[in-house]
């Protein structure tokens, strides 16, 4: 009966954003056909429909669901956060949209049009987001009117999972009931018991609990490196009688990682990410970079060609300075500057290390002899960093990240944590720049590189490159 009570709904639910989809189709071709010359609906509902394009439809009408699906947006979803939600469907609907986008440079259909991806993907995004907020906020009433609850059992009793017992009590919108607690003894079990929670036995009680009570879900909150063998035993029982295990405890420990449980074939895998940027957002953030890089490539050739006849006219030697830099998991590249320096610079370096004026490895002065006459004034504008654009299109950097650093740098790290920096693609620009580049300490710098990492988002990125412009023209830090 449960089976079908969850069923039932989630049919409804498949059946709406399908229909969310054919509303989004006719709605972008209805707009195709306007800016076409104007179509009535009576003309439009009167066309003859081709084989290939009711073929593509319906593979199409067959495609939506199962990306939703492979989305997880057809799991429960009571302990995911609105954001969550609404990102995730963000997904769907651009995977969707990207779907008919390859569909038309396939099969070559006309009617696929910029307009009709921008109709098509603001409507199925809009009404797919609306449709799951309403749904959720029915559902949270209805939890809290005391409906559609699910019984809970928590094995083990350490502080964190009655933390995360006193949480659900405090969000009844989730529908959850806790109905006690399962452990073997141990040291903190008294303080446990002053805690208001019903104890509901030891772990050679739960066949028996399982058996005789109404439990929805169990959520194991163990130490896995001590007691493995019998939250291992728990989760064979709950998979013999069909109910939902989830798990508090963390593997490892760490601050700044996340973990996310993925699949490979019939194996479940614990992935820990230490705050790199990963799928959706990692490909949506290099499409931006490669595109506007593109653009800027192709608008700023005029000045690029200025700039490299200022500096054959001025000095001796190549356009470029092309160095060994590391990159994103300390990969090697070529990275590309306008060069500043005399060309023997690599050579002088030596001479020149006592009068380093940062800490750590890195290597600053403000009147480096190294420097040209120009290159002073490419330095103090930032224009010898505009060559790495081509760094960024072929995939070594991002617009925004960690600046990469010379190889001579990197060997001169004396901890660990600063590595963390390499996790993501370094980037033209970053907090450092907008925070006083040179004038910053390194320690400094590698924390506000890690900054970038732990908060990071698309927003940050685009707050970080308008910065990044008063700080050029003020020359802040440069040298």
């Amino acid at each position: 009966m449960n089976g079908l009570r969850r069923k039932i709904p989630l049919e409804v639910l498949k059946s709406l954003d399908l229909l969310i989809m054919c509303l989004s189709f006719f709605l972008g071709t209805m707009a195709v056909y306007r800016q076409n010359g104007g179509m009535s609906l009576e003309s439009f509902l009167s066309m003859r429909v081709s084989l290939q394009n009711l073929f593509l439809f319906m593979g199409f009408s067959y495609s939506w669901p199962a990306i939703f699906s492979a989305l997880l947006l057809y799991r429960s979803r009571r302990l995911i956060s609105r954001w969550v939600e609404v990102a995730d469907c963000l997904k769907a609907t651009s995977l969707g949209t990207a779907v008919i986008l390859l569909s038309s440079l396939v099969f070559h259909l006309y009617l696929i049009t910029p307009l009709f991806l921008m109709v098509f993907f603001a409507t199925s995004t809009t009404l797919t987001i609306l449709s799951r907020l309403m749904i959720r906020y029915g559902l949270e009433y209805a939890r809290r009117k005391g409906h559609n609850l699910r019984s809970m059992l928590i094995v083990g009793t350490n502080s964190r999972a009655l933390r995360f017992a006193r949480e659900i009590e405090h969000k009844p919108d989730l529908g959850y009931r806790v109905l006690g607690f399962v452990d073997d003894d141990w040291s903190g079990m008294r303080q446990f018991r002053k805690s208001d929670y019903p104890f509901k036995g030891k772990f050679k009680d739960v066949p028996i609990i399982l058996r005789e009570q109404v439990i929805d879900e169990v959520v194991i909150s163990l130490p896995m490196y001590s007691l493995y063998e019998q939250a291992s035993a728990i989760v064979n029982l709950c998979q013999e009688q069909g109910v939902v295990v989830r798990f508090l405890s963390d593997l490892f420990t760490s601050k700044s990682a996340r973990g996310k449980q993925e699949w490979f074939e019939d194996d479940s895998i614990i992935t820990i990410y230490p705050g790199a940027i990963l799928g959706w957002p990692a490909m949506l953030k290099r499409l931006l970079d490669f595109s506007v890089s593109l653009i800027l490539l192709i608008m700023l050739l005029p000045l690029f060609a200025f700039t490299a006849l200022l500096i054959k006219l001025t000095s001796p030697g190549p356009v470029l300075f092309i160095q060994e830099r590391v990159g994103l998991n300390k990969r090697r590249f070529r990275l590309y500057k306008f060069r500043t320096m005399t060309v023997d610079a690599e050579k002088q370096l030596a001479m020149l290390e006592h009068l380093n004026e940062v800490s750590g490895p890195a290597f600053k002065i403000k009147n480096d002899p190294r420097v040209t006459k120009i290159g002073k004034i490419l330095r103090k504008t930032s224009l010898d960093e505009l060559p790495q654009l081509v760094n960024v299109v072929k995939g070594d950097m991002s617009l925004v990240g960690p600046r990469p650093l010379p190889v001579r740098d990197y060997n001169g790290f004396s901890h660990d944590w600063q590595r963390r920096r390499f996790s993501v693609r370094p980037g033209i620009t970053c907090l450092w720049q907008i925070n006083g580049r040179s004038t910053v300490d390194f320690n400094t710098w590698m924390k506000l590189d890690l900054q970038y990492i732990d908060q990071w988002s698309l927003w940050l990125d685009l707050k970080i490159l308008i910065m990044t412009i008063p700080a050029v023209l003020r020359g802040s830090g440069a040298c």
